[in-house]
């Protein structure tokens, strides 16, 4: 499947780039933007709805990101149990998210995620050496385009998950108007300098997404490798409360039993960085939901805060919930891929829809951008509804 992760990666870069430029040019939201999709509405599009539903469904995501974060702090201090560790972390976070303290977490993050993803590179160069655990013939056959028997949940997940997926896609725009490129190029208002402002952080962008695709593909690639090749080499399959111990074999097998706890605290960084950072995203969204519906107007921050914290509360005891009814983190992450791959293909198709019909004609995108869109959304659309039908039995 290695084919899937590469083009999972790739793929899906384009629609980004369109959301953002969409957000440039219009300043609307990413739910403002999916809401002008034809249809039936509710209050809403029918696209937003069905964006809560997957919204709601990949909080099982954080749910598993959860679950790893206390595993990790239940192997450090073995005498607080699982369950202990997973209301701490929510508790702490619901604090932190609550009063704003992100910055801090968000350098301290950067610093430790950044060492965990060499590292991962580093095991990765390793594996290359150990005949054992990899071979050269393994990787042309994951290229070999076919798909492991009965793994087809598996396959949508991981074209849901991996890269960008549904939900950032339309979490994108909120931070092109919240602090980047959209804030810098101002209202719309189609004078020179703001048309000059506009190109110039449309390509800014396009180069921020092009580079981040380049990176996080590399990243993704190097850990894939190590799984494929370690816990399947080994017969490890990560399942239960058993799946932090079960991936720390990719650095122990690799770099050595040194490199356990570097692989605990990488796992840390990573596994909470993520769970903060994609709750406090998610809040925006559901926040933008209530002014959709009527619940304030559109420049009312203070309203507009008050339910992005809110909502930080309701995102985290949610997954709480998760972990109580499954406890089982894999299949909670594959549950929440396929439901981001599911969504893939209406999120691009109204992305199409918004390009050709409300995106500011001065700044639309060359013609090779577009027939990239109209490819993403083709390819989405066929592997979606190809693995339905193959889960249905047709």
């Amino acid at each position: 499947m290695l084919w899937l992760v590469i083009l999972s990666c790739a793929i899906k870069v384009v629609v980004q780039n369109e959301l953002g430029r969409y957000a440039i040019g219009t300043g609307e939201t990413g739910l403002e933007a999916l809401n002008r999709a034809p249809g039936p509405r509710l209050g809403v599009s029918w696209v937003l709805w069905l964006g809560l539903c997957m919204y709601t469904t990949t909080l099982m995501t954080q749910s598993s990101m959860l679950a790893g974060i206390a595993e990790v702090m239940n192997r450090l201090f073995p005498s607080i149990s699982i369950p202990v560790w997973v209301w701490a972390v929510t508790i702490g976070t619901i604090i932190l998210l609550v009063v704003g303290r992100y910055s801090f977490i968000e350098k301290v993050s950067i610093s430790l995620v950044v060492c965990f993803t060499l590292d991962t590179v580093g095991a990765a160069h390793v594996l290359i050496l150990r005949p054992e655990y990899f071979s050269w013939s393994s990787v042309a056959d994951g290229f070999s385009f076919h798909l492991p028997r009965g793994g087809f949940v598996t396959a949508a997940a991981v074209f849901g998950i991996t890269g960008v997926g549904s939900a950032d896609l339309i979490n994108y725009p909120y931070w092109c108007i919240e602090k980047g490129y959209a804030r810098y190029t101002g209202p719309r208002d189609e004078t020179p300098a703001w048309l000059s402002r506009a190109q110039g952080w449309i390509r800014v962008m396009g180069v921020d997404v092009g580079v981040s695709a380049v990176v996080y593909t590399f990243a993704t690639v190097a850990f894939y490798l190590l799984g494929a090749g370690i816990l399947h080499g080994l017969g490890v399959v990560p399942e239960g409360t058993e799946t932090i111990r079960a991936l720390s074999n990719i650095y122990t097998e690799t770099l050595g039993g040194w490199s356990n706890y570097l692989f605990l605290a990488g796992a840390v960084a990573v596994l909470y960085s993520s769970l903060f950072a994609g709750t406090a995203a998610a809040a925006r969204p559901y926040a933008d939901f209530v002014r959709l519906l009527g619940g304030y107007e559109r420049h009312d921050s203070v309203a507009r805060f008050r339910y992005i914290q809110m909502f930080s509360v309701v995102l985290l005891l949610i997954p709480v919930l998760y972990y109580v009814l499954l406890r089982e983190p894999v299949l909670m992450v594959k549950i929440g891929g396929v439901a981001q791959a599911l969504m893939l293909p209406i999120v691009g198709a109204t992305t199409l829809y918004l390009r050709y019909v409300h995106l500011p004609k001065r700044i639309l995108p060359k013609g090779w951008i577009t027939l990239a869109l109209w490819i993403t959304t083709a390819l989405t659309a066929v592997m979606m509804g190809y693995s339905l039908l193959r889960q249905l039995g047709l």
